[in-house]
């Protein structure tokens, strides 16, 4: 069973391959998925910019105004080109913003409260193709990457594991781990592999070295997967019913038909039923004081993604960031099984947000789990074998491959130990130290 959920490794796998990742893979291409307002460039609000770079190669132009659906025509005042800031002026870390005239009806625009962004605040957000910038390697390294996974995981998550860390308070760090390690496995999925020839490819030493080598960033990705997939069967209700509409009749009625077919394929229902289960947190009477607290650090979480010194990791970090927000939103907003008479209200942002989380964290999984069982033989084929001092190397075919047996007693048969830091936000230690 993956730890704190209600399915099991050889499930998840299962339904992923033949049922969601298909699915999710279709609509994240229809226009209604296509597009997400975001708010790209902000001031730091916990340390001043780095100025790494003031090059215009780092800036994306706006659309002109007649590219943007009718509703959107707010002008956006953003920063002048000579003050954006970037990673080095790469042209794979700059957002593409050519957007097609699509229109989005009948959604009201409300703040998340797991979130700091401003999503009402119109004058300064301007819209995003997705399939134009996906989530894959920018070259964004250095002090700037580590500083905000360093953020992230010392002022903002507690002290992990520790017998005395309530469980709630696991559950936000699982699910910053597992974003974390879905983010490094879209870097390894799709790397560059020779800038002077711009081939792109698979990096299997940097997914191995990131991510599988450690049983625990697997573990937490697929329970971020299963928190997210429980968050949108739980709405499952509203978003059947919600209008997803961008004037194109035809699209539009393959977002909700294909909407439908996710929320509720009879092969999820039956394998995984609940694939996580909320109503076993906040308990007792701590329970309120506790949720406020940790809605505060995910809002610094959020707030963090406007220090990132890179336009399309910028993009990708506020999109996930939110898409969980919406998750908890979801989760700890609704009770009980009539969801239609519970105070939820998504913006369509928002439910953008969850479902493109959802194809990342589906795409992650498939891909780890594809490459997981045979990825050691591949790594003694391209490097030489390395020793890592004081530091186990787990049997990813014994620990990762074949859960059966009991896993919890696997994963803490391993000494804890701590990770080595790299250059990128991936590298850095899970385990959050003070």
């Amino acid at each position: 069973m993956v730890e704190d959920c209600c399915c099991d490794y050889e499930t998840v796998d299962s339904i992923n391959e033949e049922v969601l990742h298909p699915i999710l893979q279709d609509l994240v291409k229809l226009p209604f998925f296509r597009y997400f307002k975001v708010k790209l460039w902000c001031d730091c609000p916990f340390w001043p910019d780095d100025g790494m770079c003031r090059l215009r190669d780092c800036s994306v132009c706006e659309c002109p105004e007649n590219e943007f659906p009718e509703p959107f025509k707010n002008p956006y005042s953003g920063l002048s080109p000579d003050s954006m800031i970037c990673q080095e002026g790469k042209p794979q870390a700059a957002v593409d913003k050519t957007l097609d005239n699509k229109v989005f009806k009948g959604w009201v625009e409300t703040d998340n409260p797991w979130t700091s962004d401003d999503e009402t605040d119109n004058n300064e957000m301007t819209y995003v193709n997705l399939q134009l910038n996906p989530e894959r390697y920018t070259g964004y390294t250095g002090d700037s990457a580590r500083r905000i996974w360093d953020s992230i995981y010392k002022e903002n998550c507690p002290k992990y594991p520790s017998e005395e860390l309530c469980h709630e308070k696991k559950v936000l760090y699982k699910l910053i781990s597992g974003l974390h390690s879905s983010i490094s496995v879209h870097i390894a999925y799709d790397y560059l592999l020779d800038e002077s020839t711009n081939s792109w490819g698979q990096n299997l030493p940097l997914l191995y070295d990131r991510v599988l080598k450690y049983p625990e960033r697997v573990q937490n990705l697929y329970f971020t997967y299963l928190f997210v997939l429980r968050a949108a069967t739980k709405a499952a209700d509203y978003l059947e019913q919600a209008e997803y509409n961008t004037g194109n009749p035809e699209d539009d009625l393959k977002t909700q038909s294909l909407v439908k077919q996710l929320l509720y394929h009879p092969k999820l229902r039956s394998a995984c039923p609940k694939p996580f289960d909320e109503a076993k947190l906040w308990k007792g009477e701590n329970g309120p004081e506790l949720k406020q607290e940790i809605q505060k650090q995910f809002r610094n979480i959020s707030a963090i993604m406007d220090c990132v010194g890179c336009e399309k990791c910028r993009l990708w970090g506020k999109l996930q960031v939110l898409g969980l927000g919406t998750a908890l939103k979801i989760l700890f907003s609704v009770d009980g099984d009539n969801h239609l008479n519970q105070p939820l209200q998504l913006q369509r942002n928002e439910v953008i947000a969850l479902f493109n989380l959802l194809n990342r964290l589906s795409e992650s999984v498939k891909f780890v789990h594809e490459k997981g069982s045979s990825i050691e033989e591949v790594i003694k084929e391209q490097r030489p074998p390395t020793v890592q001092k004081d530091a186990s190397k787990p049997n990813l075919k014994l620990v990762l491959f074949v859960f059966p047996v009991n896993v919890a007693v696997l994963f803490f048969a391993f000494t804890p130990h701590k990770f080595a830091s790299s250059d990128s936000p991936a590298g850095l230690p899970l385990r959050c130290r003070v």
